[in-house]
């Protein structure tokens, strides 16, 4: 094998902040990450939230959790995201 193959620090995984929605899939969540971005004519700062599907193994998180989640390879049609800590309860 190459050496650059086995080398993953190249490929740097986003992270994203966010309250936790929905716990009542199995071994699933569902993340609600808030980000404040300026409008693009306005300049005014306006909050966009989107809804990430997040793998949880150990089901550790729970409705209202604050948790950080990790890009991933894809693990089922709409999970790309796995739980990488939670913050707060």
């Amino acid at each position: 094998m190459s050496e650059t193959s086995q080398d993953t620090s190249n490929s740097v995984r986003k992270t994203r902040t966010g309250v936790v929605i929905s716990d009542k899939m199995d071994k699933t969540l569902v993340v609600e990450h808030v980000a404040r971005v300026p409008h693009p004519r306005f300049n005014k700062i306006v909050k966009r939230s989107k809804k990430y599907y997040v793998h949880d193994e150990n089901g550790l998180a729970k409705i209202g959790d604050r948790v950080r989640i990790t890009e991933t390879k894809p693990l089922s049609k709409l999970k790309r995201w796995t739980l990488s800590e939670v913050l707060s309860h």
